[in-house]
C-alpha cells in the first residue's frame, strides 16, 4: 500500500513535472509568439514611418528643390542688386569726387579773394596810414608854423605897447594868446604871456608904506581884504574895489621893525617885529604891545594845534603863546641859529645853520632832518597833493623834488629866494633880485615864466583866495597885484578890442597865408 502510494506520489510528481514544463513551454512559446508579433507589428510600423520618411523626405526634396529655385532666383536678383548698387556708389564716389573738387575749387577761389581782400585792405590801410602821417606832419608844421606865429605877434604887441599904439598892441596880443592856446603851445611863454599881461591891464601897484613891506595876509572870512605890515613900524588894512585898492593905517611907529603878521581864527592881527615886541590889533582898532624879551630877534610867529597854542621864532630862541590871551607860557632857548622857517603838514618848520631841518611838534618835541641838498636855504614849500618839495637857496637856486625823489635844480633867479608857494603842479618863487617867477613841473624842461618884475627886492607874496591873482610886497614899499588867470585876461583883453584887422593889416602883420578870422563878429573887414 506504502508502495504503491510511493508510486502513485512519483508518478503523481512527475506528472506534476511534465504539467509545469508542459506549460512553462507553452508559456514560452506564447511568449515568443507575442514577441515575434510585437516584432512584427514593430516592422510594419517602421516600413509605415520609412513610407512616411520617404514621402516626406520626398516632399522635403521637392521643397528643396524650390527654395533652390527661389533662391537661385533670388541670388540672381541680389547680384543684380548689388551690380547696381556698385555702379550707384561708383556714380555717387565720382560726384563725391567731383564735389570734393568743385569744393577745392571754391575753397581756393575764397582764398583767392580773401588774398585780394587783404592784400587791397592793407594797401588801404597802407594809403590810410601814410594819409594820416602826411596830415600829422602837415598839423605838426601846421602847430609848429602858428605856435611860431603866435609868439611872434606876442613880442610885436608889447613893442606896440611901448610906443603907445594900444589898439593895435591890444589885437595882435589877442591873435598871439588864440593860434598859442588853439595850437596847444606854451600860454606862459614869455613874449606871449607879457603882452597878454600888458594889454589886458592885469597888473596894478599901489605906493602906500613908506618903508619896505614885509608881510602881506588875507583876512579870512573876507577875500577882498587884507593886512600888510612894514619894516618901518606900519600896519595897514586893505580893502579890493574893482580895480581900486581902499587903505587904511592902524597902526604906525618906526620904532617897530615887523617881520611877519598872522590873522587869527578870531580875526586878531599879530604882528611881530624883530626888536622883540609882540603887537596885538582886535577888531582893527584895540592894540596892545606884548615884550618878548626871551626871543632874540623873532621873525616868524606860527600857530600850532589848530590855534590852541603860536610859536614865536627867533635867531636861536622860542616862545610859546597861550592862543586866546597870546601870553608867553613856555619858554626854550636853542643851541642852533634859525636862518629860515616855513611851515610843513600844518606845523611850524625850522632850518638852521648845521644843514637840518626841525618840524615843531611842540617847544619840547622836534623831529629833526638832514636837508636833502646842499646850502643855505631861505625858502620851503610843499603840497600834499602833488607831493612836490621845493628849497630856495641864499644864492637864488631852487631845488624841486617831486613825489618820487628826483631832486631839480632850477636856476632862473639871481638872489636870495625870498618865498615860494606850490598850486597843483605849478612852482611860484619870489626873490631879492625883484622878479616873481613860475615854473611848471609838468614840462619836460623846467624853465622859469617872469610873471611880473618890480625892480626891487620882493619880500613877500600870497595868492587871493581865488588864485586868479598874486600880491606881491616889496623893498619901496609897493603892493603889487597882478592876474595870473590867462582865461580871465584874455577876457578882459577882448573886451577891449573895439574893431577887427583890415584885410591889408591882417595880411601885413598876420600874414597871408594864414586864413583871415574876424575877432568881434559883426564887424566887416576893410581893406
Amino acid at each position: 500500500m506504502d508502495r504503491k502510494n510511493i508510486i502513485i506520489g512519483i508518478l503523481s510528481v512527475l506528472l506534476v513535472l511534465a504539467s509545469a514544463c508542459a506549460w512553462i513551454g507553452w508559456e514560452s512559446d506564447s511568449n515568443r509568439v507575442e514577441e515575434l508579433e510585437a516584432r512584427l507589428d514593430t516592422l510594419r510600423r517602421q516600413e509605415q514611418r520609412s513610407a512616411v520618411l520617404r514621402s516626406v523626405s520626398s516632399q522635403m526634396e521637392e521643397i528643396a528643390y524650390q527654395q533652390k529655385s527661389i533662391s537661385d532666383e533670388q541670388r540672381l536678383e541680389a547680384i543684380e542688386q548689388t551690380k547696381y548698387a556698385n555702379e550707384m556708389r561708383e556714380r555717387s564716389e565720382i560726384e563725391r569726387q567731383n564735389a570734393i573738387i568743385a569744393q577745392n575749387n571754391a575753397l581756393e577761389s575764397e582764398h583767392k579773394a580773401l588774398e585780394a581782400f587783404d592784400l587791397a585792405e592793407k594797401q588801404r590801410e597802407m594809403a590810410e596810414h601814410q594819409r594820416i602821417q602826411a596830415e600829422f606832419s602837415k598839423r605838426v608844421a601846421d602847430t609848429l608854423s602858428y605856435i611860431a606865429l603866435g609868439r611872434s605877434l606876442g613880442s610885436l604887441a608889447m613893442t606896440q605897447y611901448q610906443t603907445g599904439n594900444d589898439e593895435l598892441a591890444n589885437m595882435l596880443s589877442y591873435a598871439a594868446c588864440l593860434y598859442t592856446e588853439r595850437f596847444h603851445g606854451d600860454l606862459y611863454y614869455p613874449a606871449v604871456f607879457s603882452s597878454l599881461m600888458q594889454t589886458s591891464q592885469s597888473k596894478n601897484i599901489w605906493s602906500e608904506h613908506h618903508g619896505a613891506v614885509t608881510c602881506l595876509e588875507f583876512i579870512q572870512g573876507n577875500e577882498n581884504m587884507m593886512v600888510t605890515a612894514s619894516d618901518f613900524g606900519e600896519i595897514m588894512i586893505h580893502q579890493k574895489i574893482g580895480d581900486k585898492l581902499r587903505s587904511s593905517l592902524i597902526f604906525n611907529d618906526k620904532h617897530y621893525d615887523f617881520r611877519f603878521v598872522a590873522v587869527t581864527q578870531l580875526g586878531d592881527i599879530l604882528a611881530v617885529s624883530r626888536t622883540g615886541h609882540l603887537v596885538i590889533i582886535r577888531n582893527l582898532k584895540a592894540k596892545t604891545i606884548m615884550p618878548i624879551e626871551m626871543v632874540n630877534h623873532p621873525n616868524r610867529i606860527d600857530m600850532i594845534n589848530d590855534g590852541e597854542f603860536y610859536l614865536v621864532s627867533g635867531e636861536n630862541s622860542l616862545a610859546l603863546l597861550d592862543g586866546k590871551t597870546y601870553k608867553v607860557i613856555s619858554f626854550r632857548d636853542l643851541d642852533f641859529k634859525i636862518i629860515s622857517a616855513s611851515r610843513v603838514d600844518y606845523k611850524p618848520l625850522l632850518f638852521d645853520d648845521k644843514g637840518r631841518m626841525h618840524i615843531v611838534e611842540s617847544i619840547d618835541k622836534f623831529t629833526t632832518k638832514k636837508i636833502p641838498v646842499q646850502g643855505k636855504v631861505t625858502s620851503y614849500a610843499s603840497s600834499k597833493s602833488s607831493k612836490l618839495q621845493a628849497y630856495g637857496m641864499n644864492d637864488g637856486t631852487i631845488y624841486l623834488i617831486d613825489k618820487k625823489g628826483k631832486i631839480t635844480r632850477l636856476q632862473g633867479h639871481r638872489s636870495r629866494i625870498s618865498k615860494m608857494k606850490i598850486n597843483n603842479l605849478d612852482l611860484y618863487s619870489s626873490s631879492y633880485d625883484g622878479k616873481l617867477n613860475l615854473w611848471v613841473s609838468t614840462n619836460e624842461k623846467i624853465e622859469p615864466m617872469t610873471l611880473f618884475s618890480t625892480g626891487s627886492w620882493i619880500y613877500t607874496f600870497t595868492f587871493d583866495n581865488s588864485k586868479y591873482s598874486v600880491w606881491t610886497g616889496d623893498q619901496r614899499g609897493n603892493i603889487t597885484e597882478a592876474t595870473i588867470s590867462v582865461p580871465l585876461m584874455k577876457e578882459r583883453l577882448h573886451k577891449k578890442i573895439k574893431r577887427n584887422f583890415t584885410t591889408d593889416a591882417w595880411n601885413y602883420f598876420i600874414g597871408q597865408n594864414v586864413p583871415y578870422e574876424p575877432f568881434i563878429k559883426g564887424k566887416e573887414a576893410k581893406r
